[in-house]
C-alpha cells in the first residue's frame, strides 16, 4: 500500500478505481462541496498509482501557491475575457497534442449549490475524441468511487441530464451546497 493510501485508510477512506488507466481522459467529478474533495481526489488517484491534472481558479495560483500547483498539474482558470480563446479550446487542442493527458474537472465549477453545471467538458471529449470517466466523493459511505466511463452523444442537454442522474445518489462533504437537479 502506498503513502496516500495510508492517509486516506488513516482517515477511514476507502477507493474503488475499476475503469482502466486511460492515456487520455477527461476525469468528472462531483459532488463538489468543499475543498477537501481536491485532497481526496488527488490522493484517491494516486492510491492507485495513477497522476492527473486539474483546472483551478486562477486566483489560486499565487506565489507560492501556484509553483506547487503546476508542479503537480494544475492549469489555471482564468476569468473570460472578450476576445480570448475559449478555455474548452484550449484544452481540446491541449488534449490533441499530448501523448497523455487527464484532467479532473467539476462540472458544477463551484462549491456552492448550483443546478446550472457547467457542459465545457462534454465538449471537450467530443471535439478531442477522448472518454469521460466519472468520479464520486460519497462522503456517506466515505467511498472515493471511480467505477464508469461515459461517453458523450453530442446531445449535450440529455448528456447534462445522465451524468446529473448518475451523481444524484452520492453525498458530499456539505451536503446542502449538492443538488443534482
Amino acid at each position: 500500500m502506498n503513502l496516500s493510501a495510508n492517509i486516506l485508510k488513516l482517515f477511514g477512506w476507502k477507493v474503488r478505481i475499476t475503469v482502466p488507466d486511460y492515456p487520455k481522459s477527461i476525469i468528472c467529478v462531483a459532488p463538489h462541496t468543499s475543498n477537501w474533495d481536491f485532497i481526496l481526489g488527488e490522493l484517491a488517484y494516486h492510491s492507485a498509482g495513477r497522476s492527473a491534472g486539474f483546472l483551478m481558479k486562477e486566483t489560486w495560483f499565487f506565489w507560492p501557491l501556484g509553483c506547487f500547483f503546476r508542479a503537480i498539474g494544475g492549469i489555471a482558470v482564468p476569468r473570460r475575457k472578450p476576445g480570448s480563446a475559449s478555455l474548452t479550446s484550449f484544452l481540446t487542442e491541449k488534449f490533441k497534442t499530448s501523448e497523455r493527458l487527464n484532467i479532473a474537472i467539476t462540472p458544477e465549477g463551484t462549491r456552492s449549490r448550483t443546478t446550472n453545471w457547467h457542459s465545457g467538458f462534454l465538449h471537450i471529449a467530443l471535439n478531442a475524441g477522448v472518454p469521460i470517466v466519472l468520479g464520486a466523493i460519497d462522503a456517506a459511505t466515505r467511498t472515493i468511487i471511480i467505477e464508469r466511463t461515459f461517453t458523450p452523444t453530442g446531445d449535450i442537454e440529455a448528456d447534462i441530464r445522465a451524468v446529473k442522474d448518475y451523481y444524484a445518489h452520492f453525498t458530499g462533504l456539505r451536503p446542502e451546497k449538492f443538488t443534482a437537479e
